[in-house]
């Protein structure tokens, strides 16, 4: 057991904090190590991505998406083979800019993406990261 576990358990026991505020410095607590986790697996492989990973942790739904960052990178690269005339059909429908896509982009997007997380009903519930 960690020293900030103890310290927390330590407070609930002495009153201090309510059950349902340990029980949310403990769930913090955990969030902070996996991104410590995260963050040492991406510094020990370079610093380079290896996974987009996208959790979703929900009472009903538990899903676990981790994609190959070398798969997403392949499919940047066959994006230069979309033909001009649907680059600007997708630019002017939807305004996406695939032309702007590129490996370039793609490691810049991963170094600021970090860990980002979506609340729902106040609840963190939907992670995407990369390892």
């Amino acid at each position: 057991m960690t020293e900030e576990r103890k310290k927390i358990l330590e407070m609930l026991a002495a009153g201090k904090i309510t059950a349902d505020e340990a029980e949310r410095l403990i769930v913090a607590l955990e969030e902070a190590e996996t991104r410590e986790r995260q963050s040492a697996v991406h510094r020990a492989s370079g610093g380079r991505a290896r996974y987009l990973r996208v959790v979703v942790d929900d009472a009903e739904h538990k899903v676990n998406v981790r994609v190959p960052m070398k798969l997403i990178r392949a499919g940047i690269k066959l994006g230069a083979l979309i033909p001009q005339e649907a680059v600007d059909l997708a630019k002017e429908q939807s305004g996406i800019d695939l032309s702007q896509l590129n490996a370039d982009n793609l490691d810049e997007i991963i170094a600021n993406l970090d860990d980002l997380t979506v609340d729902i009903d106040g609840e963190e519930k939907v992670r995407v990261f990369c390892e």
